[in-house]
């Protein structure tokens, strides 16, 4: 039986190539992942009958994924260029978590990126803000 999982070595990719769908790129320097998943709204369907409020599951808003990184501005490939040129460019991209056991989470989204405050003797750090495009699919690991 698993004690748990660490989150150490969880990472997230993009597809930096649409003609390579399967190949993803790894965003260095992660340090938070948001919350994957989320709530449907409820939707009443309560009848003048009823004795007690019935709902059914309506849409489920997952909202927007945040994702702090150690900011880093140091060349081309750098985790700050690449989220802003993705930013830039305004279209959807594909993108991927992923877990130490080998659970993914892939979905396409749009990205917003800021730089975090600064304080005295703390790291530079930014956050992503993905604006999602798709549902979030989930894989399980091989077993």
């Amino acid at each position: 039986m698993s004690q748990g999982v660490l989150s150490k070595d969880v990472t997230l990719s993009y597809v930096a190539d649409p003609a390579q769908p399967d190949t993803y790129t790894e965003i260095e320097y992660l340090l938070q992942v948001p919350d994957l998943g989320g709530e449907p709204d409820q939707v009443e369907v309560t009848t003048l009958k009823d004795g007690v409020r019935k709902y059914i599951p309506g849409v489920k808003d997952l909202g927007d994924l945040e994702f702090q990184f150690l900011y880093d501005n140091s060349s081309t490939t750098s985790n700050w260029r690449v989220l802003k040129g993705l930013q830039d460019a305004g279209d959807p991209v594909s993108f991927r978590v992923k877990y130490p056991d080998g659970t993914t989470h892939d979905f396409d989204a749009i990205v917003n990126v800021r730089m975090d405050s600064a304080a005295v003797n703390a790291a530079l750090t930014f956050t992503a803000r993905f604006f999602l495009q798709s549902e979030i699919t989930v894989t399980n690991p091989t077993t």
